[in-house]
C-alpha cells in the first residue's frame, strides 16, 4: 500500500510541474491536495463505474437513507415505509453480510459530486419460492436520479463483481408484475423472464404479492 500511494503521489507532483511549465500560476501543492482526496475517496469503494462507487454503509448516511424511502413514490411497489429503526437494521445487516459472503446492498456515490445516489448490489433470499435460496440483485435510488441510466450501469458492474470477484454463476431479480420501471431494467441488463410466483412475504398485498422472476446467467 505504501508504494501504491508513493507512486500516485510521485505522479500526481510530476504531472503538475509538467503543466507549470506552461501554465505557472498553477499551485503544485494545492493539486497534490486534491489529487490525494480523490485517492484517498476511490480507495473506499470496493468497485466503481464510470459514474458511479459502491461501498459499505456509514453511520452518518442514515438521514439520506431514511429520507429516501420515506418517499412515496420511491416506495410505490413496496408494502411498507420504513422507520428510522428499520433503516438503522438494514444498514447493518448489508455490513454485516459483506464482511462474511462480500456482498451486499451497497450504498452507491456520484463520483461526480459524492453525494449519495441509494443502493444497488447482491443479497441472499430464503423465502419459499420456486427459484430460492438464491442471491438477487437489487436497486433503489432517490428520485432525483431516475432516467439516467444509473441502475442499469450498476447493475452491470454488480454482475461483473459477482462473476469475477465471488465465482458466482446465476443471479435472480425479483419484482411484482405491477413494477414495470425495474421489469425494465431487468430486460435491459439482460436478465430473462423465468415465470411468476405468490411472494410469501406480500401474501397480505393483493396489488404486489404475483411477482415476476427474472434470471441472469454468468457463466
Amino acid at each position: 500500500m505504501k508504494h501504491f500511494w508513493a507512486a500516485h503521489l510521485k505522479s500526481a507532483i510530476n504531472i503538475k510541474f509538467i503543466e507549470n511549465r506552461f501554465y505557472p500560476f498553477f499551485r503544485p501543492k494545492e493539486y497534490i491536495r486534491r489529487k490525494t482526496y480523490h485517492l484517498l475517496k476511490q480507495a473506499s469503494y470496493i468497485f466503481t463505474t464510470p459514474r458511479l462507487g459502491f461501498r459499505t454503509w456509514q453511520d452518518n448516511e442514515l438521514p439520506s437513507l431514511l429520507q429516501m424511502n420515506q418517499d412515496e413514490q420511491v416506495m410505490r411497489y413496496f408494502p411498507t415505509i420504513p422507520d428510522e429503526n428499520d433503516c438503522r437494521h438494514f444498514m447493518q445487516k448489508m455490513n454485516s453480510q459483506f464482511e462474511e459472503k462480500g456482498y451486499c446492498y451497497w450504498a452507491v456515490e456520484l463520483l461526480e459530486s459524492n453525494e449519495f445516489i441509494g443502493f444497488i448490489g447482491l443479497s441472499d433470499q430464503h423465502y419459499k419460492a420456486p427459484f430460492t435460496p438464491c442471491i438477487d440483485i437489487g436497486w433503489r435510488l432517490k428520485k432525483e436520479f431516475w432516467g439516467m441510466g444509473l441502475a442499469p450501469e450498476g447493475a452491470e458492474a454488480c454482475f461483473e463483481y459477482g462473476k469475477n470477484q465471488l465465482g458466482l454463476k446465476e443471479i435472480f431479480a425479483v419484482a411484482p408484475k405491477i413494477n414495470e420501471p425495474s421489469i425494465r431494467v431487468m430486460e435491459k441488463i439482460g436478465m430473462i423472464n423465468k415465470g411468476r410466483f405468490k411472494h410469501p412475504t406480500l401474501m397480505g398485498f393483493p396489488m404486489l404479492r404475483d411477482c415476476v422472476y427474472y434470471l441472469k446467467s454468468l457463466s
